[in-house]
């Protein structure tokens, strides 16, 4: 098979960066991969929070550890680092599985702001071995809906996009640093997010599914992690539309997990390679689907807030 080098343009979806921008207090921040913060001002949660992104020869060649600078920065410029700004308190940080590109700094972010690790056991293993006191750490079950101020989680068990390169739970605490394939993938979770204004949102952190899984959820904007989608056939993707977008009925879809995620957020962000995924055949079949069911489809800008229930219909 022919190894194809390079990357898509992220030139050719332009026009697909154009979620609303957010005019009032409520708004969703897109920081990378599945990082997204939630924030009305005075609440807010945040899932994964992964600002470190080691470049990829660190990743294969040596241990990796959370890069405080780098988190410290990107607290402080979202209003969140205590003594920073005036920005709502950060009261709950979800991890949707644990692979290293999501789960590596979320006991950090939590620590630095007094927030809590919400995920399964082995996001508490991580917390756990990152020094996070217990009473900050929140195993969560199946179906379990949490409330943090004005927000409630509710987490459905979900699978990771196939292939899992680093399959299974961590069963002890992981101590940084640590070679990137002990971060296990451990339970993978679709998150759905509510806001005492009635606004809800699907979490879709990997591009996998459980079929059935979101039966009964309901979110008017479905969040949906793409990375490593571009690789499979259109009818994985047309499932995977199905068990998600189409389950929690959602009124507007903005993808996330498609940066590169070994370039640091203070470079503009790029597509993942195509020796990993293809945004662009991605975005051929999402098109379509969304044509078909009339859902607007987006791109989110990472760093702006966005209001993506501004101008759906009530």
């Amino acid at each position: 098979m022919r190894i194809r080098f390079g990357r898509p343009d992220l030139g050719a979806h332009a026009g697909r960066f154009d979620v609303p921008a957010a005019d009032t207090a409520f708004g969703v921040t897109f920081l990378g991969v599945s990082g997204l913060l939630f924030s009305d001002g005075t609440d807010a949660i945040m899932t994964d929070g992964f600002f470190s992104r080691p470049s990829m020869a660190r990743v294969a060649l040596r241990r990796i550890a959370p890069d405080g600078r780098r988190i410290d920065a990107a607290l402080a410029r979202l209003g969140l680092r205590p003594g920073h700004g005036t920005g709502a308190g950060l009261r709950a940080v979800a991890a949707v599985h644990t692979h290293f590109d999501h789960v590596m700094d979320s006991p950090a972010v939590a620590a630095r702001t007094g927030a809590v690790l919400a995920g399964g056991e082995s996001a508490a293993n991580v917390a756990r071995g990152a020094g996070l006191a217990e009473d900050r750490i929140r195993v969560v079950s199946p179906g379990e809906t949490l409330r943090y101020g004005s927000f409630t989680l509710t987490f459905a068990l979900s699978e990771h996009c196939p292939p899992d390169r680093f399959p299974g739970a961590i069963t002890t605490p992981l101590v940084p640093p640590a070679r990137a394939g002990a971060y296990r993938c451990g339970e993978s979770w679709s998150i759905v997010a509510g806001h005492a204004s009635g606004r809800t949102a699907l979490i879709q952190g990997s591009a996998g599914f459980v079929p059935g899984g979101l039966d009964g959820h309901r979110a008017d904007v479905a969040y949906l992690g793409i990375g490593g989608l571009g690789v499979h056939d259109e009818r994985y993707l047309r499932d995977y539309w199905e068990h998600t977008v189409r389950a929690v009925r959602a009124r507007r879809v903005v993808l996330i997990h498609w940066d590169d995620f070994f370039r640091p957020l203070d470079r503009p962000l790029r597509a993942l390679p195509y020796a990993g995924d293809d945004l662009d055949a991605s975005m051929r079949v999402l098109a379509r689907l969304a044509g078909r069911d009339r859902v607007p489809l987006h791109l989110p800008a990472v760093w702006h807030r966005e209001d993506p229930w501004n101008g759906l219909a009530a």
